[in-house]
């Protein structure tokens, strides 16, 4: 009886969607023109109903699209109502050419943009900084100031698209770049939508692009997602990333572990500064990393949204949906690239991107076949676009909610993730000690969750980096002993394809952008930018959100460099300790 109920409730939900213009006008039938219901499970289609009290939990666990606790998805409709947005990450050179690749994304059916930095940036560098020397441009745009943020989306409507930034160490202030650049549109920030990833945690434990302690960078991201959920609330000030983690060797069940955990010690950070989780947890999203397992990614995704739903709902006290979902994004795996037979890497990324989508992905960006090279060709570029673009046009995969649903196989899976998962939060938590404080310089300091402390306590002892590089070089070994193989790497070998062609960043583009960046520094008001840093330092040191102060520096041109470094001298600069 339960479980005509369950199918019952998501009957009505999925006819409410229906009854408001929330599912697709599209042909929901097979290749062969079979029709196709939205959703296949318990009590519909003629599928028996659970029948002992083991099979109804079973079911419980599972859930129905739409319902706690979301592990067929967050949307009755699945995606009938809404595709997975088409978000390809792309940055090179300078703002004028990054520009042109973006407006090529977005003409050729993009759905969203993803912005690279260059590592100087990626560092809080300036282009003219001696440590950018021979990077600038390299892996990704270079952003001095706000002026090069409006040429990065020059005839580019900031109030119509959506926008992912993915840089941490210096978020803050390249997001208020943003802004200005959005101000200089003449569009209302406060309808502004997107997503910055923000998320220190992964730096410390993965990716290492971080700028000061941890205390400093949590100080700072607590003010943002104080600014945004007051001034701009649709704005996702925080995407707590595992796609870093695993390309650092974790496995799956890791990666989905030290990610979730970090997610929750930034839900402990916005409850320390008073936020209403109802209103904050909404502003949170992931990203994640889609590997070639295909049917284990499936499982990890799913398990993710079933466990974060429920420590929102049990541990955080979050009462609402939107409050207990997790919202995604996912890249293609760049570590399953190989240099040798590059034209495997358009297989492999297909693969990955269908797990991504069976999994539920809400955005995905898959990877072009020479990012093992250098960054991605136009052709290339096109090449992975156009791979979302057939699996979400001819594969028919977004006619039923969650197709995999009930598969012995994926919920053993998906349990034995959750499970493994659940053990690693165990661990990280007893490495903390709960009302451990966190502060920085001059400012107010907050209790801190037993979560948060773990994770602190872990990066200061080295368990993540030593946990990932276990699991590397366990899978080195399997590699070289052949026990896992890669074709074209350590399996067949042979093969007749050529050299490929990739794109080279020429050193003009840095040559440029040293003149540029010059040339404005000449013409600004450098007593408004000097006010403008000393204006962020004193509430630095007050205690009093930063952004405002910060914005006021960014419109007056201030740069990257001299923001990062104006709080390097204030704050100290992190240095890992060393490890043996």
């Amino acid at each position: 009886m339960e479980q005509t109920s369950g199918a019952a409730r998501w009957q009505a939900r999925y006819d409410k969607a229906t009854a408001r213009g929330q599912v697709r006008d599209a042909d929901f039938t097979t290749l062969s023109g079979m029709p196709l219901d939205p959703v296949y499970g318990p009590g519909l289609h003629g599928i028996p109903e659970p029948q002992t009290d083991a099979e109804r939990e079973r079911m419980e666990r599972i859930g129905w699209p739409g319902e706690f606790p979301f592990t067929r998805g967050l949307y009755p409709t699945g995606y009938r109502g809404r595709t997975w947005t088409i978000r390809q990450f792309a940055g090179f050179g300078n703002a004028v050419q990054t520009n042109e690749r973006y407006k090529m994304i977005l003409e050729r059916g993009g759905g969203g943009l993803s912005v690279a930095f260059d590592m100087p940036t990626l560092m809080g560098r300036d282009s003219d900084d001696p440590h950018s020397l021979g990077e600038v441009g390299h892996c990704g745009v270079a952003i001095d100031s706000a002026a090069d943020m409006e040429v990065l989306f020059g005839g580019i409507p900031l109030g119509e698209v959506t926008t992912s930034m993915t840089i941490s160490g210096p978020a803050v202030p390249v997001f208020c770049m943003y802004l200005v650049a959005a101000e200089r549109q003449g569009v209302d920030i406060g309808i502004l939508n997107g997503t910055l990833q923000t998320d220190i945690f992964k730096e410390y434990i993965a990716q290492k692009e971080w700028l000061f302690e941890p205390g400093p960078h949590l100080r700072l991201i607590g003010d943002l997602m104080e600014f945004c959920t007051q001034k701009i609330p649709n704005y996702k000030p925080l995407s707590v990333s595992g796609y870093h983690i695993r390309e650092a060797g974790s496995t799956a069940a890791q990666e989905l572990a030290f990610t979730l955990a970090d997610g929750f010690g930034y839900v402990e950070l916005g409850l320390s500064r008073g936020l209403d989780i109802e209103t904050f947890a909404p502003g949170l999203s992931f990203f994640f990393d889609a590997h070639v397992d295909f049917f284990e990614e499936i499982a990890k995704f799913r398990a993710a949204r079933r466990i974060w739903a429920r420590w929102m709902r049990d541990v955080y006290g979050a009462t609402t949906d939107k409050a207990q979902w997790l919202r995604f994004h996912t890249q293609t795996a760049g570590v399953s690239l190989t240099a040798q037979q590059p034209y495997n890497n358009v297989v492999r990324t297909a693969v990955e991107a269908l797990a991504a989508v069976l999994g539920g992905t809400n955005s995905l960006h898959t990877n072009a076949l020479d990012e093992t090279l250098a960054l991605p060709t136009e052709q290339a570029a096109e090449i992975a676009l156009r791979t979302q673009q057939v699996i979400m046009h001819e594969t028919g995969v977004t006619n039923v909610a969650d197709p995999l649903g009930g598969s012995w196989y994926v919920e053993a899976l998906t349990d034995r993730i959750e499970a493994e998962a659940e053990a690693i939060f165990a661990r990280i938590k007893d490495l903390g000690v709960l009302g451990r404080r966190a502060g920085a310089s001059g400012q107010v300091e907050h209790e801190i969750g037993p979560m948060t402390s773990g994770l602190l306590r872990g990066i200061e002892e080295g368990f993540f980096m030593s946990e990932i590089a276990d699991a590397a070089f366990q899978y080195q070994i399997a590699l070289e002993k052949g026990d896992k193989k890669v074709v074209g790497v350590n399996c067949l070998t042979d093969s007749v394809s050529h050299d490929l062609e990739i794109l080279r960043v020429s050193h003009q583009v840095e040559v440029d952008q040293v003149a540029d960046l010059t040339s404005r520094r000449a013409a600004r008001d450098e007593g408004a930018v000097q006010a403008g840093l000393a204006a962020m330092l004193d509430a630095a040191r007050g205690g009093v959100n930063m952004i405002p102060a910060m914005l006021d520096a960014v419109r007056a041109e201030a740069t990257l460099g001299e923001i990062c470094d104006a709080l390097r001298a204030e704050w100290g600069v992190y240095r890992e300790p060393a490890r043996f």
